[in-house]
């Protein structure tokens, strides 16, 4: 047998022996402690009309989170990803490429308020749907002819947290309709199909088993409302699209590129299924 099937065997025999329910501590309020005073976010809130038949309430990943992890979050101060947003600050006012422009040559942060709730969202001149990153570089290499940052490189992921905190305790709503549903109806056709050796899709993790323990790990419905996200694990700022391509890498399968029309796609259906729940940027997670 080759070693791949012996790796997916073995894989899915762990997952079985592990996964047990695990409450979320569903009765949590996440106040965050910041230079603006305290502010609560929604961290729980009825199911968009499109998933009305699939879940009761929509709960953010920080519910399913330790309780070490959950008061991370909760202050501004011991949150280890706002040293990166505070940096990404100096990154926004730095002069670069060939125009002598920085990001602040043409904006102010608090421009950027409400932004990250429509994100990602169709360019009608691009005729194309486009994430955060997408903007960015665009701003990049069109106003400032600078060279374009990578996709999950750190100076990419603190300036789309520092622009993203702007929206901070808004409710996301993403648009679904319009050009958008084409796109929409491809990511929802993503998150439900099987990838891998192991043959699991999004929904089996983040819809039919969300609050159970796979390994050390507490399943949660998978929202993206904090990202970019500090994941404690890497210490480090990362992206939407580089867990998505982490979770199709574990099923033992071929995965997307980073910025691709699939993971664009993705990050769509899965912002919306998130649709009224607070933008926590930047979350903290395990």
């Amino acid at each position: 047998m080759k070693k791949n099937k012996l790796l997916a065997l073995a894989a899915a025999a762990s997952i079985a022996a592990a996964a047990a329910y695990a409450d979320a501590d569903e009765d949590a309020k996440l106040v965050i402690s910041g230079e603006d005073g305290m502010e609560e976010m929604i961290v729980r809130t009825d199911p968009p009309a499109h998933l009305a038949d699939t879940f009761d309430v929509i709960y953010s990943g920080w519910l399913f989170r330790t309780s070490e992890t959950q008061a991370l979050e909760m202050d501004d101060f011991d949150n280890p990803a706002m040293v990166l947003v505070d940096r990404a600050g100096d990154t926004f006012e730095a002069v670069d490429g060939g125009e002598g422009k920085s990001c602040a040559s043409c904006h102010a942060l608090e421009d950027f308020k409400g932004l990250r709730t429509k994100i990602p969202k169709i360019n009608a001149e691009a005729e194309a749907l486009w994430s955060m990153e997408d903007y960015v570089n665009n701003c990049r290499t069109t106003r400032m002819s600078a060279e374009p940052w990578k996709w999950s490189g750190d100076e990419m992921q603190g300036v789309v947290a520092l622009i993203s905190n702007q929206s901070r305790g808004m409710p996301m709503d993403v648009a679904i309709d319009g050009p958008a549903a084409e796109w929409w109806d491809r990511g929802k056709e993503m998150y439900y199909t099987r990838y891998g050796q192991l043959e699991l899709s999004c929904a089996n993790c983040h819809e039919d088993n969300y609050g159970r323990m796979i390994r050390a790990d507490h399943l949660s419905q998978g929202q993206t409302n904090g990202f970019p996200t500090y994941r404690l694990k890497q210490a480090k700022l990362i992206s939407q699209h580089n867990r998505f391509k982490g979770c199709i890498r574990d099923t033992i399968a071929h995965t997307f590129d980073e910025g691709s029309d699939e993971f664009r796609a993705l990050e769509l259906y899965v912002a919306s299924r998130g649709n009224g729940l607070s933008v926590e940027t930047p979350a903290v997670r395990q």
